[in-house]
């Protein structure tokens, strides 16, 4: 690459990582919270300082070139060194005040998080929280997150996962849908009943084959990614859905399906990173939520 002597504002290289690795330009904006044509001026200001092309636009999409992709290797390390910096100051500070980010399924942020956030605003009330509600999987180490809730254990050596519920769950059916179809006699038999599923219906169908339950494509003809969605589905009478007992029985239109089976457990893991931990704000809500969920298992 022909760089000049002049060394590329920092700016300029943040806004081409996350062009690169979000792979629109729109996209990249939302991350920075930047508009989109201030975050195309920082790229181009960048491609203009090492005098060469790193993108290219095909159709809708933007590709790397052979210098953004040379470039691209670089700059993940200066990324993760930034985030890393960021993440020592964050856990040296100890006032309670400030944004913490938690992520957790949209579900569980909709019908259990709200609980525990009026608690956090008696003892913290400067505190910030902004609610990820995703289902798939937040990156804490690129700070995406501050604390996660998740069902499965991180396995980055940095981050800190502490399994602080196993929660039951269990089949659940509207009553309307029972009055039209009738309850399963016991779990074999809901192989004769509609599901709905909770986003990718081969992942379901092999969730429930060690219950003994073989289901094909036939009993999933609805369901959405969108935890909240499929519940209400379910809700509505379209089928049947597997929820967490709190959710499930605090919902009177449902009804608890074979309910003499043992209950499908979900262990329950409270992440964040190492340092992030030595933030006085961070460890209030990280105990805090510990607390809240080992009482709600």
């Amino acid at each position: 690459m022909n760089a000049s002597t002049k060394q590329p504002d920092w700016n300029h290289i943040r806004a081409f990582l996350a062009t690169a690795e979000t792979g629109s330009l729109s996209a990249a904006a939302r991350d920075l919270g930047l508009t989109q044509p201030t975050l195309s001026r920082q790229v181009a200001a960048l491609e203009a300082e090492l005098g060469v092309m790193l993108f290219e636009r095909i159709g809708r999409t933007l590709e790397l070139t052979t210098a953004g992709v040379e470039m691209l290797e670089h700059t993940k390390e200066m990324g993760l060194a930034a985030t890393k910096i960021s993440l020592v100051a964050t856990g040296q500070s100890q006032a309670i005040d400030g944004e913490i980010r938690i992520t957790a399924a949209d579900v569980f942020s909709a019908y259990l998080l709200p609980e525990v956030l009026k608690e956090l605003r008696e003892v913290a009330p400067d505190l910030s929280i902004d609610i990820v509600a995703a289902n798939d999987i937040q990156d804490i180490m690129r700070r995406e997150a501050d604390i996660a809730i998740r069902h499965v254990r991180p396995e980055q050596p940095d981050l800190i996962a502490r399994l602080v519920a196993e929660p039951k769950a269990y089949f659940y059916a509207s009553k309307s849908y029972v009055q039209k179809h009738g309850a399963p006699k016991d779990l074999k038999d809901l192989e004769n009943h509609q599901f709905i599923s909770f986003g990718d219906k081969e992942e379901m169908m092999g969730f429930m084959k060690p219950l003994g339950i073989h289901l094909t494509e036939k009993n999933i003809r609805i369901g959405s990614k969108n935890g909240l969605v499929a519940w209400q589905l379910c809700r509505e009478g379209f089928g049947v859905s597997v929820m967490g007992a709190t959710v499930g029985d605090a919902a009177s239109e449902m009804v608890r399906l074979v309910p003499e089976a043992d209950p499908i457990t979900f262990p329950t893991w409270l992440v964040t990173h190492r340092e992030l931990h030595t933030s006085r704000r961070i460890r209030l809500v990280y105990d805090m939520l510990a607390e809240f969920l080992s009482q709600k298992a």
